[in-house]
């Protein structure tokens, strides 16, 4: 089992630049598939990037690509993303999830079975 919980959330303005942290208990880290989602009120969850285990996969959807950027620190248990040129629609809460899955092409919340609590990012226009 991993215990996720994200960090870093705020409100900003639109074009500004954000980055997420999610910390990971249990001394596996290295062996999750993990991705970041978010969502809207009164929308569904929305898958936004995954990093393979080492670190040398990743995979977002056009929406997010070429502003976001996900990455991992297997020494410290530490997933990140990092967000620029935000705009109002990013705005969401962010859950960082963890998967045994091998690639980052997993998209679907239900192939991640832990979760952290969540990051509320809100962007201004």
């Amino acid at each position: 089992q991993v215990q996720l919980v994200e960090s870093g959330g705020g409100l900003v303005q639109a074009g500004d630049s954000l980055r997420l942290s999610c910390a990971a208990s249990g001394r596996t880290f290295s062996s999750y598939t993990m991705g970041w989602f978010r969502q809207a009120p009164g929308k569904e969850r929305e898958f936004v990037a995954a990093i393979s285990r080492s670190g040398g996969d990743t995979y977002y959807p056009d929406s997010v690509k070429d502003r976001f950027t996900i990455s991992r620190d297997n020494r410290k248990n530490t997933v990140y993303l990092q967000m620029n040129s935000l705009k109002p629609e990013d705005t969401a809460v962010y859950y960082c999830a963890a998967t045994g899955l091998a690639g980052p092409w997993n998209m679907n919340t239900r192939q991640y079975p832990y979760w952290g609590q969540g990051t509320q990012v809100t962007v201004s226009s």
